[in-house]
This record gives C-alpha cells, structure tokens and sequence, in this order.
C-alpha cells in the first residue's frame, strides 16, 4: 500500500483517429443532397400540424 500516489494518475491522451475519406460520383452527391432536403421538408410539415406550446390547464 506504498504505492497510492500512482493510484488515481490521469491516463494520457491518445491521438485522433484519422477519418476516411469516400469519393462519391456527383449524381450520388445529388441523390444524398436531395434525401437531406426532403427529409427537412417531412419534418418542418411535421412540425407544423403539432400544436402550438400553450399554457397548461388544471
């Protein structure tokens, strides 16, 4: 039980993972950009039918 200054010693830090890089043809890239856009577009007609934040009744 000497030793408990090694105890609670901060690991030390790694170093980032390099990303992956993927090239894509443009058409891919304009199905994707398009995919993005009609998702948005599903979730703000989404949000529109929600109903408005109202003060609660009791």
């Amino acid at each position: 039980m000497s030793e408990t200054n090694n105890t609670f010693k901060k690991a030390p830090k790694r170093k980032a993972a390099k990303g992956k890089s993927v090239s894509v043809s443009p058409e891919m890239r304009q199905a994707y950009a398009d995919l993005i856009r009609e998702r948005a577009e599903k979730q703000e007609a989404y949000g529109r039918h929600l109903p408005q934040d109202e003060t609660r009744r009791r």
